[in-house]
């Protein structure tokens, strides 16, 4: 489940789409990595956020969280569904996969670079606007590629 202030950020970023097509942020967990229905286009972002163990209420920073974006455009109305990507906790066995926390700078720079590139993928616009780069967290340890759904999906560079 996304947490309704990326909707709400996402509608103010997407004002700056073509007058009169009408866009909507959706949460799908079943969106994956290079599987995309015929006229969706796919946008996958880093950024930073922070983890919470469920079992053992650990917590962890990450500046390696991606984020699956799937989108389309179709007689005005478009779509993107997000998929933030988990990690889990190194210290539990069978820990569950955690849902990153996204800080909301972190957020307004996520939904400001997918509407960059909504106009280049769906309106076929130069990408006018500069990449906005993450705040990033200090981190103790090396990221794990074990314990990292992006990484086990082959999306995560290592």
């Amino acid at each position: 489940m996304l947490p309704p202030e990326w909707m709400r950020i996402f509608r103010i970023k997407a004002q700056s789409l073509k007058r009169g097509d009408s866009w909507y942020l959706e949460y799908d967990e079943n969106i994956e990595p290079d599987n995309l229905h015929m006229g969706w286009k796919q946008y996958i972002r880093n950024t930073g956020a922070r983890f919470k163990c469920s079992m053992c209420r650990r917590e962890w920073p990450s500046n390696k969280v991606k984020v699956l974006f799937h989108m389309c455009l179709k007689n005005g109305q478009g779509t993107v569904k997000v998929r933030p990507l988990r990690q889990n906790c190194k210290m539990c066995s069978e820990a569950p996969m955690e849902n990153p926390s996204v800080e909301s700078d972190n957020v307004h720079i996520l939904m400001e670079n997918l509407v960059e590139k909504i106009k280049q993928k769906c309106y076929h616009k130069n990408p006018g606007g500069r990449k906005r780069y993450f705040r990033s967290f200090d981190v103790d340890s090396p990221h794990e590629p074990t314990h990292c759904e992006g990484c086990i999906k082959g999306v995560c560079t290592k």
